[in-house]
């Protein structure tokens, strides 16, 4: 079994989320440590600086909290992060400072423009240093 399970989580698409948690229960042993991450897209400074800072603060704080409540109904014990940054980049940074042996990652459909410019899943897939595993 995995030592620490790193699942992503895109908070516009909370089904996909809850499904991988479920696929994530089927690959827990004893010890093992589950991670749900959501990353906030970094703003550009030139539109944050017409941010009041408490409102991106305030949306932080709201997304830890979702993420709470839904690591507390899965029934599984888990820690929750929040980041900043590009996603892909972002989850790829965790898995290794969190020493993840496998990412758990929804996958859409691909558009026409993920072909040209790859999804986030596509990106975690070639570039990450332990196990993938996609689920659509």
């Amino acid at each position: 079994m995995y030592k620490t399970i790193l699942v992503p989580i895109d908070m516009s698409h909370i089904a996909e989320g809850k499904a991988i948690i479920d696929v994530a229960a089927t690959h827990v042993g004893k010890g093992t440590k589950i991670i749900l991450l959501n990353v906030i897209e970094e703003i550009p400074n030139w539109a944050a600086a017409e941010i009041p800072v408490d409102i991106l603060e305030n949306s932080r704080k709201a997304v830890h909290q979702d993420l709470k409540a839904i690591a507390t109904a899965s029934g599984l014990k888990m820690d929750v992060e929040v980041r900043t940054g590009h996603s892909y980049n972002t989850i790829l940074d965790v898995a290794e400072e969190k020493d993840a042996d496998l990412i758990i990652i929804a996958s859409h459909k691909p558009g026409l423009q993920d072909y040209f410019l790859g999804s986030t899943a596509s990106k975690v897939v070639r570039h990450a240093k332990c196990s993938v595993l996609v689920v659509r």
